[in-house]
């Protein structure tokens, strides 16, 4: 984790003693709050197995370092593809411009760790390249055999190994090595000339063995042709306000759009989120607590130390209702005089890290799902979210349900489609009425964007009624 790894520094690699990086990075920071030398080297690859053939297969490897320096609410960043001394000095002298006329006191180093949240596999090594395409080819064969209403399949990996390494002002050197990898199935069906899809993915922080056996790959394809076969009988969602059951698990989703993004540190700092100044006010019904974790063993959204050197955590953002805190990096936390929790990330090298979610989630109930639907006369019960959008400053969101149900007197009946959920975040917590007792974490899938940034992240929740939401679809 720390300096005396036997693998040789991405610094050393490159010809940089650590020494002479410690020593420009030093001069850079003098009078400044905050900063940091972030090295990265990464090597990612995908394929796409689609009508019936090998589409396309990319591989791609890259390296690099940013350094930033912190004075007050202003960071100057400078980056380059170049890891050599004449390059560091470069950008220290760059973003030490930043500090001009500055003088702040030296942000407190964050706390070491020994824990490992997952190994250093080489998704891009292993299985061969040959072998990823047969395995694909079998995908494709598999689901094709299913059943005759399957007309066309959609199977692809994708594989990264990143190495950080972040050098801190107190000379630390802070190496992370992050494996990750992911497989997905998309399945077309036709019947009667209507065309419909199902999709499903998983993955984590882990080589491609964890989710390629016959057992993981086909358990997916089942998943995503029983979704094609019920939105091939999906009949349009009736419009209105209704009651809404959703389902455990991806659908999370919601939580992290229309809540997460408002929790998290510098909207909040720069008083833009509907959550801006409302610590210790009831933000939720009883019963709702939310937290966000980057410290999960081998989840997606999981790291050993984020993209500033700060061991993750656990979170606690509201208990049981009430908002008790923000999800922050070393910048808005110490502004905010707050703790930094391990929520500083950056999508790359050539980017600056800020306040960002890992794995968000809504703690479990007692209510199993049953209770719930038999509770509803009128409503939807959504099983699994497509896209949505979400506007940061009131949490209004809009989504799209991928498989959702009419629940008629306490049962569910018909499979709908064009169902799209309509609200705000802050309102809608405050209407949860029921909290199940199935939580689930989403299969590994989710990738958030924020300010140009993209990072896998986690969302999870157990089963939850919400009451009042609209529904867009159809008018009756």
């Amino acid at each position: 984790m720390n300096a005396h790894s036997p693998t040789p520094s991405i610094l050393d690699s490159c010809g940089v003693a650590p020494e002479r990086a410690r020593e420009i990075l030093s001069e850079a920071l003098v009078g400044a709050d905050d900063g940091e030398l972030f090295a990265e080297r990464s090597e990612s690859e995908s394929f796409l197995f689609d009508d019936g053939r090998l589409k396309s297969a990319a591989y791609d490897s890259s390296e690099g370092f940013g350094l930033r320096v912190v004075a007050g609410e202003t960071a100057g960043y400078a980056h380059s593809s170049e890891i050599s001394e004449a390059s560091i000095k470069r950008a220290a002298q760059s973003a030490a411009l930043a500090k001009r006329g500055y003088e702040g006191q030296a942000a407190d180093a964050p706390r070491a760790t020994n824990t490992k949240l997952y190994g250093e596999e080489d998704p891009t090594a292993s299985p061969d390249f040959s072998d990823k395409v047969a395995l694909l080819q079998e995908i494709d064969a598999w689901c094709r055999a299913r059943d005759p209403r399957v007309v066309q399949v959609m199977a692809s990996l994708a594989g990264e190994r990143r190495t950080v390494e972040i050098l801190r002002a107190d000379g630390r050197l802070i190496r992370d090595v992050r494996p990750l990898s992911r497989v997905n199935v998309q399945i077309t069906v036709e019947k009667d000339g209507r065309r419909e899809n199902g999709y499903t993915g998983a993955g984590g922080r882990a080589g491609f063995e964890a989710w390629i056996g016959a057992e993981k790959w086909q358990e997916q394809a089942e998943e995503a042709l029983r979704q094609a076969l019920v939105n091939l009988d999906a009949v349009p969602c009736p419009a209105g306000e209704m009651d809404v059951v959703l389902g455990p698990g991806w659908n999370g989703v919601l939580l992290h759009e229309a809540v997460g993004h408002g929790l998290e540190g510098d909207f909040n700092r720069k008083g833009t989120s509907a959550f801006s100044g409302r610590i210790g006010e009831r933000v939720a019904a009883k019963g709702v607590t939310v937290f966000d974790d980057g410290s999960l063993m081998g989840r997606r959204g999981s790291l050993t130390v984020d993209d500033e050197g700060t061991p993750t955590e656990r979170t606690v953002l509201i208990e049981d209702g009430i908002l008790v805190g923000y999800m922050h990096d070393r910048m808005s936390a110490r502004l905010m005089g707050m703790k930094a929790g391990g929520n500083g990330r950056r999508q790359s090298y050539a980017h600056m890290p800020m306040p960002r979610m890992t794995n968000t989630a809504m703690d479990n109930g007692t209510t199993p799902r049953a209770e719930m639907i038999e509770a509803t006369q009128r409503g939807l019960y959504c099983a699994n979210f497509g896209g949505g959008q979400v506007d940061i400053t009131n949490g209004k969101f809009v989504f799209q349900c991928t498989e959702a149900y009419l629940i008629e007197n306490g049962k569910i009946t018909a499979p709908v489609k064009g169902a799209t959920l309509i609200g705000d975040g802050p309102s809608a917590l405050t209407r949860v009425t029921m909290i199940g007792d199935d939580f689930d974490f989403d299969p590994g899938v989710g990738v958030c964007g924020k300010s140009g940034q993209s990072v896998p992240v986690g969302v999870g929740q157990p089963s939850l009624k919400i009451t009042g939401l609209t529904v867009g679809g159809t008018s009756v």
